[in-house]
């Protein structure tokens, strides 16, 4: 035990260091996570859903500075009862995701590394494993420094999570895990490469056929069976590929014009996926911000999830002379966290990229 612990104890410190921070990188992005989990479709809780950012913050804030503590052997019972009472909950969680099929990634790793429920479960079990494993060789955990150093370490651990979270809040995320991140082509990431391989399934059919229930299995096609057809089950073998972007669009109530404006060679996206919830100080630069960038020969246009009448409402507020496209909501939350943001892009590549506290560093 005193080979063990000390090597799970800095397995499960640096593990729970990286996914906390991983996550507090974008806290925006774990808040939408968590509403997904109280959703009416999953855990039933909506009443949490107003409250998911300020969970989430805290969630990932404690699962950092628990990492630091139990590092650096600070408040051992503490860190350990916390330790172990948050992998119980998550454990039950991912669960409860896999067996019943609700929600097809837990967000443990944010968007940095995607997990298959199952996988997720089984990640929450192993580190369940070695934490009840330092539970039981507890007496092998001291403290690695002197009461001082270790209280101000442990403080530190907390005011620099809390700073750097709201930091993040108030910009964007340092590190962007996502398919719009700076340098990436959106007409690339929405793209199916020739040859691309196809994803496989498998169809069981089911009939009834002189009074006798009989199954057919095939690959998609209809089978060629003289009986009464009851029903169809199908099953994915294995996935085929999917482009890194899949739901983005540009679009009018009659015409897709994604193509049409990603391959603008000068091109400014304002992003605000709830117009009626978009922060007032944002939606107010954008009057001066835009007519600037069209002063300057810039194509500038909006997107939106929010419905024709609010968008001429804040167009006709704000004197904005630039036109609201159609989005799904869930896209626009993953291009730019920030309710509104810009993106500048060259040809479909994001070149620019800011939230509306930064407008002014938008260089044009």
């Amino acid at each position: 035990m005193k080979i063990i612990t000390p090597i799970a104890r800095i397995f499960v410190g640096v593990l729970f260091i990286i996914s906390g921070f991983i996550k507090l990188n974008d806290p925006i992005g774990f808040s939408y996570k968590l509403q997904e989990y109280f959703s009416v479709e999953v855990l039933n809780l909506p009443f949490l859903e107003p409250y998911a950012l300020a969970l989430s913050i805290f969630v990932v804030v404690f699962e950092v500075v628990l990492g630091v503590f139990l590092l650096i052997g600070y408040q051992r019972k503490f860190t350990l009862w916390s330790l172990l009472s948050m992998i119980v909950f998550f454990t039950f969680l991912t669960f409860y995701s896999a067996y019943f099929d609700k929600v097809k990634d837990c967000g443990c790793f944010g968007d940095a590394l995607k997990l298959t429920p199952w996988e997720s479960f089984s990640k929450d079990v192993a580190l369940l494993g070695l934490i009840l494993l330092i539970f039981n060789g507890k007496n092998n955990i001291k403290p690695i420094f002197k009461p001082w150093i270790t209280n101000i370490i442990a403080s530190l651990s907390l005011i620099l999570s809390l700073a750097f979270g709201y930091h993040v809040l108030m910009h964007l995320p340092t590190i962007d895990f996502r398919a719009y991140k700076i340098g990436d082509n959106l007409i690339q990431n929405m793209s199916m490469p020739e040859n691309a391989p196809k994803a496989v399934q498998e169809f069981k059919w089911t009939f009834e056929v002189n009074g006798q229930v009989q199954e057919v299995v095939t690959n998609g096609s209809y089978p060629n069976i003289d009986g009464t057809y009851v029903g169809v089950e199908t099953k994915i073998i294995s996935e085929g590929y999917q482009p890194s972007i899949l739901d983005f669009s540009i679009e009018t109530d009659s015409e897709d014009l994604t193509q049409f404006f990603l391959v603008e060679p000068r091109l400014l996206m304002i992003v605000a996926y709830n117009l009626d919830t978009a922060e007032v100080a944002g939606i107010k630069k954008l009057k001066a911000f835009s007519d600037a960038a069209l002063d300057k020969g810039y194509t500038v246009i909006g997107l939106s999830a929010s419905g024709k009448e609010v968008k001429k409402r804040i167009q006709s507020d704000y004197d904005l002379n630039f036109e609201f496209y159609l989005c799904d909501e869930k896209a626009l939350k993953t291009v730019v966290r920030a309710n509104p943001g810009v993106l500048q892009l060259n040809e479909g590549t994001v070149e620019q990229k800011v939230h509306w506290n930064d407008i002014e560093d938008l260089a044009l």
